[in-house]
């Protein structure tokens, strides 16, 4: 696993690498100066990356939040004090552990563990919400064609769907992108008439 750990204060990356090393962790990279993280992330592609800020400040969390939720990896952050907003913009974030005051080396890994798990599971949920949402989109379309051709063939819901699935088949195509058309030329054909 690539691992980047983001902190200006050598010594606390020390104990973040120390740990990592004594879990069996060796490909492990840290990057002391910020400007431009997001590049160097970019160009790194780490599978994880541990971020430690001693005492934070706003702008500086709003820039790795911001880094956050473009990396698109799991993000373990360590502060040493927050509130109950930060906590929440950390969370808001995409951060998949957000670790107030708890930097021990023999903490580290299975914190890493943590983050890398909640990210997983959060990216399953995304997923399955966007293929949720997908099929419901593409249910309403479909539904839209079918209302269309029964319209203006006269025929009724069963055989309404018939057609575009035998449209489907013969195109090579999917029902739903069969049901697009229709849909778009129907709308088109409105447009025209009312022009």
């Amino acid at each position: 696993m690539r691992i980047v750990i983001v902190d200006d204060n050598p010594a606390r990356a020390a104990i973040i690498e120390e740990g990592l090393q004594e879990a069996g962790e060796d490909e492990i990279t840290t990057i002391v100066e910020r400007r431009g993280l997001a590049g160097k992330l970019e160009e790194m592609a780490p599978d994880v990356i541990l971020i430690d800020i001693e005492n934070p400040s706003r702008d500086e969390l709003e820039e790795l939040f911001a880094i956050s939720r473009a990396a698109a990896r799991p993000i373990a952050m360590f502060v040493d004090q927050s509130d109950e907003e930060t906590t929440e913009a950390a969370i808001d974030a995409g951060v998949s552990a957000y670790i107030v005051d708890g930097l021990s080396k023999n903490r580290i890994k299975p914190i890493l563990d943590l983050a890398v798990r909640r990210f997983n599971a959060f990216s399953r949920l995304q997923r399955e919400l966007h293929e949720a949402r997908t099929a419901l989109a593409d249910k309403d379309v479909i539904d839209r064609a079918k209302h269309i051709l029964m319209a203006q063939r006269h025929v009724s819901e069963p055989e309404a769907h018939g057609l575009l699935r035998s449209q489907a088949m013969n195109s090579n195509r999917r029902i739903v992108d069969i049901a697009d058309a229709i849909v778009t030329a129907s709308e088109l054909m409105g447009g025209m008439d009312g022009a």
